[in-house]
C-alpha cells in the first residue's frame, strides 16, 4: 500500500471514530492527615464537582473494599452507585486515626480557576459520615495550601508535583 493511501486511510478512520485528544491534567501531591479517632480505617473519596456541585469525576478513593463504598453516601448516590464509572488505579488502603496518607491527584487543567470544586468525603465503619469533610474551590491558590477538615480528616495539604 502506498504511503499516501495509508495516510488517507488513517485520517478517514480517525475522523469517523471521533478521535478525542486526552484531557490535559496536572499532578498534585495531596497529604491527607486524619484526626486521632479510634476505630476502623477511614474511607475517603476525593471528587471533582462542577459549579453547581454536580459530581464530574472521582479523583481518588481511599479504601479498596467496594462493599463499603455505599457509606460515602453523596458520592454513592450521585456518581458511583448509579453509574459505576471506572475508578481503576485510584484506590488505596484505608488508614486509621492519627495516620496520614500521601496521594497524587490528577487535576484537569481546564477546571482550575473556573469555579469547580474538590470535595473530600469521609466515613468510618459504625461511626459517622462527613459529606464535605474538606471542600474547596479549585483555584491555583487553594492547590498550594492546607485546608482544615470537619470530621475524620484533620487537614489536607495540596502541593504541585
Amino acid at each position: 500500500m502506498k504511503k499516501s493511501t495509508l495516510l488517507t486511510f488513517a485520517l478517514i478512520v480517525l475522523g469517523t471514530t471521533g478521535f478525542i485528544p486526552p484531557m490535559e491534567t496536572e499532578q498534585y501531591k495531596c497529604m491527607i492527615q486524619l484526626t486521632n479517632y479510634t476505630g476502623e480505617g477511614a474511607y475517603v473519596v476525593v471528587s471533582l464537582l462542577d459549579t453547581k456541585d454536580v459530581y464530574l469525576e472521582t479523583l481518588y478513593v481511599q479504601g479498596d473494599d467496594k462493599e463499603w463504598y455505599r457509606d460515602i453516601e453523596e458520592w454513592w448516590k450521585n456518581l458511583y452507585g448509579t453509574k459505576r464509572p471506572d475508578i481503576d488505579g485510584i484506590t488505596g488502603e484505608t488508614v486509621t486515626g492519627g495516620q496520614r496518607k500521601m496521594v497524587l491527584l490528577n487535576i484537569p487543567k481546564d477546571k482550575i480557576d473556573k469555579g469547580y470544586k474538590i470535595r473530600f468525603e469521609s466515613a468510618v465503619e459504625d461511626q459517622d459520615y462527613f459529606k464535605d469533610d474538606v471542600e474547596f474551590e479549585l483555584t491555583s491558590e487553594n492547590l498550594n495550601s492546607k485546608k482544615e477538615g470537619k470530621g475524620f480528616i484533620r487537614y489536607v495539604r495540596m502541593l504541585p508535583k
